[in-house]
């Protein structure tokens, strides 16, 4: 992949991200669900974008969660995971915000899982 086909990449990725985000905004009631892949871990966060406050987090690169791997698996058993934080704070239902990355492949099967743990989207 040359330098330009990068840049061409990350330029699509960051258009499709304001695309998505125009139209999604997390409330108390119905927070924001956001996911980030870097290279080697993947992030998923819960934001109530009113108060402008983190409600529930998971990564691949916490201490209980270090065996994953960045794959579709990994990300399924990260999606469960981020359902039962949000069951134990009584949010039955989030807005999931994909940040720009096409769904499929690890961000659906974060989705999956999410909706396995009883999280509606």
């Amino acid at each position: 992949m040359s330098v330009k086909e990068f840049s061409d990449k990350l330029r699509k990725r960051a258009q499709r991200k304001i695309h998505v985000r125009k139209n999604l905004e997390g409330t108390p009631a119905k927070p924001r669900m956001t996911v980030f892949k870097s290279n080697r871990y993947i992030y998923v966060q819960v934001i109530d974008d009113a108060a402008g406050a983190t409600l529930a987090s998971a990564s691949s690169l916490e201490e209980s969660l270090k065996g994953l791997k960045r794959n579709v698996e990994g990300a399924s058993k990260l999606g469960e995971e981020i359902g039962k934080r949000l069951k134990e704070k009584n949010v039955g239902t989030v807005v999931f915000d994909r940040n720009g990355y096409k769904y499929h492949g690890i961000v659906k099967a974060i989705a999956d899982g999410a909706r396995k743990a009883g999280i509606d989207f």
